[in-house]
Formats: structure tokens, sequence, C-alpha cells
């Protein structure tokens, strides 16, 4: 196990890729986030299938979580986002919720981060998108830059079960949620 200057932890574990098999490496690396927590970033990429995974994980026991940080400057922008496979991110006026599913990936980054992801999945849509599918896109696309001038307020949710997530400003607020039963 490696220790950079800041402290922070990384170790390298050679395995199977859940793809294809082949040896890939795993890293698992350790960052202080200011304010928060340490959390553990795990991640790998298989050179021959193209697989990816990657997760975070916040080191600390933490029950179901749900955050929401109102959006409403280009300041609120670089405002720290943490969110791991587990987690449901929702941004109610603009329509969009991503859930957990197979090709999931934790993430940290920053509210622009974040509508850059969306942004990326909106212009895969309008390079096939036809009628009104295209317009909601283009549509989709404009309010996203309106949030990124400030001109369009939003609200970022985050749901955890795992608690391993987290949005990282005095201006979100945290509460407990109960698990919707199935």
């Amino acid at each position: 196990m490696e220790v950079d200057a800041a402290g922070a932890r990384r170790a390298v574990v050679n395995g199977p890729c859940a793809t294809c098999g082949e040896e890939v490496e795993y890293v698992y690396q350790t960052e202080t986030i200011p304010y928060f927590s340490d959390i553990l970033i795990v991640s790998a990429s298989c050179p021959v299938c193209g697989y990816r995974y990657t997760n975070t994980q916040i080191l600390q026991e933490s029950e179901p979580v749900r955050f929401t940080f109102p959006v409403v400057s280009p300041d609120d922008l670089l405002v720290r986002v943490v969110r791991s496979m587990s987690a449901v991110l929702r941004i109610p006026e603009l329509g969009v919720e991503i859930a957990p599913g197979p090709a999931c990936e934790g993430f940290v980054t920053n509210v622009e981060g974040v509508l850059d992801r969306i942004l990326s999945v909106v212009e895969g849509v309008l390079v096939w998108a036809e009628g009104t599918e295209r317009e909601r896109a283009e549509i989709l696309k404009q309010e996203i830059g309106g949030v990124k001038e400030g001109d369009f307020p939003v609200t970022l949710i985050i749901e955890d079960p795992t608690g391993n997530s987290a949005i990282v400003s005095d201006r979100a607020s945290r509460e407990s949620f109960v698990l919707d039963e199935v």
C-alpha cells in the first residue's frame, strides 16, 4: 500500500474482469473530503473488453440518507457531490432521475460534473432521436445551460440506502429516510 504526501492510501490488486475474465488492476484509494469524511474509491478498467467499474464508499457506518441542495447560482456548481453505486440522483425540475442499475458507477465530482454527465447522455440521444424525443432532448440541453448560467434554479436530490453518498455544503439539507417496501 502506498501513501502520498496528503495521506491518501492506495493499493492495487489484480483480479479477473467481471465481463471477460481478463486480469485487470483494481485500484483502492482513500481520499479525505474536508469537513466530511474519508472515502474509499474503487476502480477498474479492462483494456480488452472496455469494462469499467467505479464505486465510492464513505468509511463510516451510516443510515439511509437523503441530501437536498438548491442550485441557484453559478457558484453552486462548485459544490462537492459524492454518489455511491446504490444512490438515486434526482433533479425534479429537469425531469431527471438516475437510479442504480447494472452499469451504475459511483463518483466524486461537483454539481457541474453531475450536469455534464447528464448533458453527455442528452447529446447522445440527440444523435439518433427524432420528433418529440428530439424536441425534449433539445429543451433539456437548454435547461442545463440555464442552470449553469444561474438562470434556471433546480434542486439536486440524492437518496442512498447505504448512506454512502453526500452533497458537501452548509446549504445542503441532510435527513434520514425510510426505504420504500417492495
